[in-house]
C-alpha cells in the first residue's frame, strides 16, 4: 500500500465513523452497558469524542446536539424506545469493568 495523504487518511476516518455512527443506528437492540462491558465505550463515549472534535476546532457544540448526530434522534427520545432497564449481570460486569481512578 503507498502512503496516505493527510486528506485520503482524514476522508478515510470520516467514512469509517460514518459507517459506524449508521451501524449503531441500525443495532438499537444492543444496550449502551453492552458496549460498555465489552469494548469500553458506547454511543455516549462516541458523542463525547465527537463534540470534543468540534470544541477543539472552535465549533460550540452541545452534548444534546453531539448525541443527537450520534443517536439520529434525540437522547431522550432514543431511550425512550430502545433503552432497557440494566440487569443485575450487565451491572455487575459494568462495576467490574470500569476503569478505577
Amino acid at each position: 500500500m503507498s502512503e496516505l495523504t493527510k486528506d485520503q487518511q482524514t476522508e478515510f476516518e470520516a467514512a469509517a465513523f460514518r459507517r459506524l455512527v449508521a451501524h449503531l443506528r441500525e443495532r438499537s437492540d444492543v444496550q449502551n452497558i453492552d458496549m460498555m462491558n465489552l469494548a469500553g465505550f458506547c454511543r455516549n463515549c462516541l458523542s463525547n469524542w465527537y463534540r470534543d472534535a468540534a470544541l477543539a476546532d472552535g465549533v460550540e457544540m452541545t452534548k444534546d446536539q453531539s448525541r443527537e448526530h450520534v443517536y439520529g434522534m434525540p437522547y431522550e427520545d432514543w431511550k425512550e424506545r430502545h433503552q432497557r432497564d440494566a440487569t443485575d449481570a450487565q451491572k455487575a460486569a459494568f462495576e467490574e469493568n470500569k476503569p478505577r481512578d
